[in-house]
């Protein structure tokens, strides 16, 4: 019932929602005479703000068409160069970087973003991506949302998570024989993409990352656990399985899967900061009212790609929660993919870069930086832990911070193991 319940509030809204915003048109009329009242423009900005706080957002673009290299402002092209029932790989190119006077000079290095499976698009790392094309070659994971999915395609679980991973890379090694990639994995996938590194460590596979960037991951969450660690932690196993699963409704393609709900993940994250939402959404009213159109289009943007969420599949959704966040199965050597033990003291080949965000509420300072720990066989020059000051978990990855002070870091470490 939940997920109809959902669906039920949702029709509402999104009626409720048109209705506001073509309100707010009538009342910001320059014919509509009560719109030079003081009172229109206040009820006009209300009607607004409103209006985009219960719209339907969904699946945005990532729209990046072009990047400045080097001060000179280049195309962009974007690809999905593998298609895959729960994800694609979507390739970004800038154009002519690689040509000077009609020869070509050495290829820019490939690195492979991993966007994390939490309930957002991996537009989420729009900003990640544009920066990163400054000087690589940059491949994403594009996941698919879980109710888009139809059962006939099976199911998709931390394993697969992993297997898409060492596939994605194996593609990318393939396109230029010999020329490794690096990876770099923001929040929850540090930890699959850190046992496919083992993995592939461990096989000596040729597409093995050259370097592997960790960005507010959630490696031990025993270290300064936060309030997700904990409320993982309070609860068992079967509770999450009874209370946060639900089945996708009829109208949808991947109809009567199992999954977590975006919705539900999004409703977690907005009551973390409620304050602090409300408040942006204040601070837009009064934006609106004023005339700063600027201002408010820039609140408006955060939201629209915020409230842009999909479904995970249960089996991975629970598999994470229990491995990750119960049985700490990494940092205790315990992990397994599909019954292998993954030895994480097998990265040998492999240079590893922890990033955390000083004030990181959800994955806390030491939760990443533990992963260096568990690679003794690394040499001090292969392992590099880096911390941005005042930056919180989405300041790490997006942002100026994430621009001008982390970027350069992990440009740095590409370059030094390339």
């Amino acid at each position: 019932m939940l997920y109809h319940a959902y669906e039920l509030q949702r029709s509402w809204l999104n009626s409720a929602s048109a209705w506001a915003s073509i309100s707010a048109e009538m009342l910001s009329n320059p014919a509509n005479p009560w719109g030079y009242t003081g009172l229109g423009p206040m009820a006009a900005s209300a009607l607004d703000v409103f209006a985009h706080a219960t719209a339907n957002y969904g699946k945005p673009a990532f729209g990046i068409t072009e990047v400045a290299v080097d001060g000179e402002i280049r195309p962009v092209i974007e690809s999905t160069v593998l298609n895959r029932p729960f994800g694609d790989l979507k390739r970004f190119k800038v154009e002519g970087v690689d040509v000077i006077d009609g020869q070509r000079t050495h290829a820019r290095p490939k690195l492979l973003i991993v966007a994390p499976m939490s309930g957002h698009y991996a537009t989420l790392l729009r900003g990640t991506v544009q920066r990163m094309l400054e000087s690589a070659e940059v491949y994403i994971t594009d996941w698919a949302d879980a109710k888009t999915v139809p059962l006939h395609e099976g199911h998709f679980d931390l394993d697969d998570y992993i297997d898409y991973l060492i596939d994605f890379l194996q593609y990318m090694e393939a396109q230029d024989p010999g020329s490794r990639p690096h990876m770099m994995a923001v929040c929850q996938p540090s930890v699959p993409a850190f046992a496919a590194t083992a993995l592939m460590n461990l096989h000596k596979d040729p597409a093995t990352p050259l370097t592997l960037t960790m960005m507010g991951g959630p490696i031990d969450t025993r270290c300064s656990p936060t309030t997700v660690n904990n409320l993982a932690m309070e609860r068992p196993i079967e509770w999450f399985r009874h209370s946060v699963i639900a089945t996708v409704p009829m109208q949808h393609r991947g109809a009567g899967r199992r999954v977590y709900p975006g919705f539900l993940q999004l409703a977690g994250f907005m009551s973390m900061n409620l304050g602090s939402h409300m408040m942006s959404h204040y601070e837009m009213f009064k934006h609106l009212t004023a005339g700063d159109d600027d201002s408010a289009q820039a609140t408006k943007d955060f939201y629209d790609e915020y409230r842009a969420v999909c479904d995970m599949t249960a089996e991975f959704y629970l598999q994470t929660v229990e491995e990750v966040f119960q049985k700490h199965s990494i940092p205790n050597g315990e992990f397994r993919h599909k019954g292998e033990l993954v030895d994480i003291t097998k990265i040998t080949d492999t240079a590893l870069l922890a990033i955390e965000g000083e004030r990181d509420d959800i994955s806390g300072l030491g939760q990443t930086k533990a992963a260096l720990d568990l690679c003794p066989r690394l040499k001090a020059s292969q392992k590099r832990y880096y911390m941005a000051e005042g930056a919180g978990h989405y300041g790490i990855f997006n942002g100026s911070k994430w621009r001008d002070r982390v970027a350069p870091v992990v440009e740095e470490w590409m370059a030094a193991h390339s």
